[in-house]
């Protein structure tokens, strides 16, 4: 199982925010690059990126601070990063600055020929990011559900080529409540890519849950507000995940 903590940039910080509310952000560290050493020094094997700022102005706005943590780390892990992808020209600077990985999120359900060209321009690198509520899909920054059916969107996403899928379930991010287990399976059983829990993951029995589902399809999970609060230790939940999956490390 994949642990990835999660760094929220909003302007230039490290935030997180409670169910995608901008005007709820809680500042953890004013030093993003060093947060990110933190994590690794602690035994991540990869982390996760969000351009706040560029989600809601669909463009990049953290640079600075994506550079900076990229130096920190010196390509010792990968990275993923999303927010605010809206063409391939983001996507090469990106990848092209030494992210491993770009997430396409609202633009991927908008605009589905852009997330094609973006498979067929740069195969290994896209990551789609589904957000949900009830199995529908939620865009902008989660304001609009939509009536799209996750599952459909999932298939449809994996024939476009797209390396692996990030759930979350909008309910549940940022609130402490528990992932939910029961729809992530259900999506992971329906792709053959891999899924990616993310939302409401709050202490080992958490991890534990994931880890008991990992055949299912679902290989990793994104760390936010847990890791930050200190209801879920990081190094304890990699090495209750490597109990379950020896051979990961």
């Amino acid at each position: 199982m994949l642990l990835i903590p999660a760094i929220d940039l909003k302007d230039g910080k490290c935030v997180r925010l409670r169910q995608g509310d901008l005007g709820d952000a809680t500042i953890f560290s004013e030093d993003p690059s060093a947060m990110a050493t933190q994590w690794l020094d602690q035994g991540a094997r990869r982390l996760h990126l969000v351009d706040l700022n560029g989600a809601v102005a669909g463009t990049p706005k953290n640079q600075a601070a994506i550079k900076s943590i990229l130096e920190s780390l010196d390509d010792r892990i990968p990275v993923q990063i999303g927010g605010g992808i809206r063409d391939l020209n983001t996507i090469e600077k990106y990848l092209d600055i030494g992210l491993s990985y770009v997430i396409i999120g609202t633009a991927a359900v908008k605009d589905p020929g852009f997330l094609r060209d973006a498979c067929s321009a740069f195969p290994g690198n896209i990551i789609v990011g589904l957000d949900a509520r009830d199995g529908k899909v939620a865009t902008d920054g989660w304001s609009k559900l939509t009536r799209h059916d996750v599952l459909d969107m999932a298939r449809k996403f994996e024939d476009y080529g797209c390396e692996a899928i990030i759930y979350t379930d909008i309910g549940r991010d940022g609130m402490l409540s528990g992932v939910n287990i029961d729809a992530t399976v259900r999506l992971a059983q329906h792709v053959k890519i891999p899924v990616i829990a993310s939302g409401g993951v709050t202490d080992l029995a958490d991890i534990r849950a994931l880890c008991e589902v990992e055949d299912e399809g679902v290989e990793g999970a994104i760390l936010g507000r847990s890791i930050y609060e200190g209801t879920l230790d990081f190094a304890a939940a990699q090495g209750l995940a490597d109990e379950y999956s020896p051979d990961a490390q």
